[in-house]
């Protein structure tokens, strides 16, 4: 089963999200990954295996964003593979996205983003979110993930990212769990 964790607030974002991957090894997974705020552009990476490899990975120890989301993957769609972690992003990484859960309908979105022009690089239905996020996009946040889960069937949680608005991560569900944590200076995100 899939984990997702989010966090806002004063400390590095990098050193909760790992904190909270590892609460949710338990549930099994396949690879894992983080998404970072950084210098206004989203910072991702990704590993196959546990996530003692992503907290491995060379240059990691260098995020120093405040706001991130996080995710164990257990492969639905696609197999397990660097590709195929989440976070997914769309084609300019100016979204990402996190998912617990699963996009029945991916193949027809997938069909038709990619008579749209958009070129995908995993096999997972995530991915398409992430891509219909860009196709939606104008300026507004909240309007463009309204548009995008009025196309999506299935049950979800999502964790969100948009880099023009780096110091927030949006979150939806539905049938999946998912939880907010409100603390003092900071908030948390976690299925």
């Amino acid at each position: 089963m899939c984990g997702i964790v989010g966090y806002v607030g004063n400390k590095k974002a990098k050193e909760v999200l790992i904190n909270g991957l590892l609460s949710l090894e338990y549930r099994g997974y396949d690879s894992a990954g983080l998404a970072i705020v950084e210098n206004n552009e989203i910072a991702t990476m990704k590993e196959k295996g546990r996530v003692a490899n992503l907290e491995a990975l060379p240059g990691i120890g260098k995020l120093e964003g405040n706001v991130g989301i996080a995710h164990t993957r257990w492969a639905t769609h696609g197999k397990p593979s660097k590709e195929n972690a989440h976070p997914q992003l769309d084609n300019s990484k100016t979204f990402a996205v996190v998912h617990n859960g699963i996009i029945e309908n991916y193949k027809q979105i997938k069909d038709f983003l990619v008579e749209e022009g958009y070129s995908f690089v995993s096999e997972t239905d995530t991915e398409t979110v992430a891509k219909l996020l860009d196709y939606y996009y104008v300026d507004d946040p909240v309007d463009t993930i309204i548009k995008v889960l009025s196309e999506i069937k299935g049950s979800y949680a999502l964790g969100i990212m948009f880099r023009d608005y780096p110091d927030t991560v949006f979150a939806v569900r539905k049938e999946s769990p998912l939880i907010v944590g409100v603390g003092e200076n900071e908030n948390f995100l976690a299925s």
